[in-house]
């Protein structure tokens, strides 16, 4: 670590992650840079509140000489890359610019701190979706992938090239294999999002009802705060690896509809219409983690659990449209 305050470079700063992250780093007393793409008086998204306490470069994923630009500038003593396409529907209309940004920017951060900084620490965001079909559930570090998606088969790679550079090249760089994580700050393309704005704005007389496709389909959920800490955490530990960072249980979609419902005391089944035509086809292996490596390595522990989560996230949707009304 630097003499002075650790030195932590984000991407992905504009994100749910990258806000979580960033302020867990700043409480901690790192100096905080975040890559992005707009400049900061344009704002800083889900990072916006921490404006004056976070520092900018500028960089983009697929334009890979400004990542060169921000190690070589920064030398940070942290690297977190959760910069990425996030929505895995669009990686089949975009499969090219999705690899490029998740697969070439991960490539482009390793052999950077290799020739620049290679004492730094490298922590790249993976996700679940690079097991697909395995063949076991829940799945753990050693499972078998079998991508369904070209999101999935890119975020594999970036995870082979997390280890293929810690074991030939000697660098502290690990892989986080996440799971469903999400919080109030979540977009609300996603249907965790969808669900507790509909149960907010239901309650509140601003809308009638919501669609939805297949309420059997299972997620493994966390809170993205916990996530993020455990990114921290593995970056504190003595020796490199990879972790699966997962709540460990799996629930359905309908589950977390009728959690969010009860919460301002209605009965989803009154308001809620299926759409046949938002209905995929069934997954042959339910995406559910096993967290074990994580809980007993590193000593992770969640601290907010599913009810506690969806609570958070309908309160802050009830919130933040009786804001509007006034």
């Amino acid at each position: 670590m630097s003499p002075d305050r650790p030195r932590a470079l984000l991407t992905g700063l504009t994100g749910q992650d990258g806000s979580f992250l960033a302020e867990q780093l700043l409480e901690r007393g790192y100096r905080v840079i975040g890559i992005s793409r707009r400049a900061p008086e344009r704002g800083l998204g889900l990072a916006d509140h921490l404006c004056g306490r976070v520092e900018v470069v500028a960089g983009d994923l697929l334009a890979t000489e400004t990542l060169v630009t921000a190690v070589e500038s920064i030398l940070p003593d942290e690297i977190y890359h959760l910069g990425a396409p996030t929505f895995v529907p669009d990686s089949w209309r975009r499969p090219a610019e999705t690899s490029a940004a998740i697969v070439g920017s991960t490539a482009t951060l390793l052999e950077t701190v290799r020739r620049s900084c290679p004492s730094a620490r490298v922590f790249v965001a993976g996700s679940s979706e690079m097991f697909g079909d395995a063949a076991e559930s829940p799945q753990h570090e050693n499972s078998v992938c079998r991508p369904r998606s070209p999101y999935g088969t890119a975020k594999l790679a970036a995870h082979q090239l997390v280890g293929q550079f810690r074991r030939h090249e000697g660098l502290f760089a690990c892989s986080g294999i996440l799971y469903n994580h999400e919080s109030e700050r979540r977009p609300p393309n996603f249907v965790t999002r969808k669900i507790t704005q509909a149960a907010a704005a239901i309650k509140l007389g601003q809308q009638d009802d919501l669609t939805l496709g297949d309420l059997s389909t299972v997620r493994d959920w966390s809170f993205a705060g916990d996530i993020t800490r455990a990114a921290w955490m593995m970056l504190q530990h003595d020796t490199p690896g990879d972790y699966v960072l997962s709540s460990g249980v799996g629930r359905t979609v309908r589950a977390f509809l009728e959690e969010a419902f009860s919460v301002v005391g209605l009965d989803p089944n009154e308001y809620v219409r299926i759409d046949p035509d938002l209905m995929r086809p069934h997954e042959q292996t339910p995406p559910i983690g096993d967290p074990t490596t994580a809980l007993t390595e590193l000593g992770w522990s969640p601290t907010v659990d599913f009810a506690q989560l969806v609570e958070r996230m309908v309160h802050a949707d009830l919130d933040r449209l009786r804001g509007e009304l006034s």
